[in-house]
């Protein structure tokens, strides 16, 4: 049975191209697409997979796109269980302008899930992670599914006794009351969370203490982009410095973030050391084009670059 078990409640089938320019009422002549499985839980139940790691992925899926999503994670070799569902899963198109290094990414809504389908997620999910140890809930929540769906997912690992860790935003992270191991929101995130602005290091640490004091969480990490990572906890904080390499796409990157935070838990990395993982693939991540993600030399080495 796998170590991590993902949930992606919003799973997408990932387009990638490229162009000289993106121009209004123009024809935009595209380089030839890449196609990847995507979404916040495949994500990381990928790169725990290309670092070395046992991962397997929960998502619903429907249509002819959640067709081509499975077809991908097979031949990917990526375990997975799909839940089916009526409506079509969602694809997103990330198309990155050659002129000017910028990139254009284009998300479409996701499926309307009844309430018989989010049950059955749940249901799938427990049954999968019956003898996991981290089950990771990350991505967006889709439209029926209601804002208190991930603390339900934590019930299910609490109820496993199973660490959950998580990776969300808006209304499904202000409905979270308790049962996270360990939270990664953006600072963005934690600004709208909070309803803070948040300007100085020490206001943000005094926010996360507040939320841990709540019983929320026990670790949260906050990314802060070009700034590094915070990571606080209820008897510490630190201040962990960025990994500076050369930007091509950000495209899951957090989720890159978030895989290699839980492998290296599961590995018995301490804490610091896990965290210096996942900024070290999420860092290799924004190096590849696309939506491709880390690849693992390009973790290792920066990895052992950032000790």
């Amino acid at each position: 049975m796998p170590d991590i078990v993902t949930l992606t409640m919003n799973p997408a089938l990932d387009i990638a191209t490229s162009a000289e320019a993106v121009v209004p009422t123009d024809k935009v002549r595209c380089s030839p697409p890449r196609h990847d499985p995507g979404g916040g839980g495949i994500n990381v139940a990928r790169v725990v997979r290309t670092l070395g790691g046992d991962a397997l992925a929960v998502y619903p899926a429907g249509g002819p796109a959640g067709l081509a999503l499975e077809t991908l994670l097979e031949r990917d070799g990526a375990p997975h269980r799909r839940i089916p569902i009526f409506g079509p899963t969602r694809e997103s198109f990330t198309v990155d302008e050659r002129r000017s290094g910028q990139q254009y990414r284009f998300v479409l809504p996701g499926p309307v899930l009844s309430e018989a389908e989010h049950k059955a997620c749940l249901d799938g999910l427990a049954e999968a992670a019956s003898d996991a140890r981290f089950i990771v809930a990350s991505g967006s929540l889709p439209s029926g599914v209601g804002a208190d769906f991930y603390q339900k997912a934590a019930d299910v690992a609490k109820g496993l006794g199973i660490r959950f860790v998580l990776d969300t935003s808006g209304e499904a992270l202000r409905h979270m009351r308790s049962g996270v191991h360990l939270l990664k929101p953006s600072i963005r995130e934690l600004r709208e969370w909070t309803g803070s602005e948040l300007r100085s290091e020490a206001q943000q640490i005094e926010a996360v203490r507040q939320l841990i004091g709540r019983g929320i969480c026990e670790i949260i990490v906050i990314s802060l982009g070009a700034e590094g990572a915070l990571l606080v906890t209820e008897e510490m904080h630190e201040r962990l410095a960025p990994i500076e390499v050369p930007v091509r796409s950000a495209v899951g990157a957090g989720d890159s973030m978030v895989a290699a935070i839980t492998y290296g838990l599961a590995r018995g990395l301490d804490l610091r050391n896990a965290i210096r993982l996942g900024m070290a693939a999420g860092a290799a991540t924004v190096m590849t084009p696309g939506t491709e993600l880390c690849r693992r030399e390009d973790v290792e080495r920066l990895y052992g670059a950032s000790l």
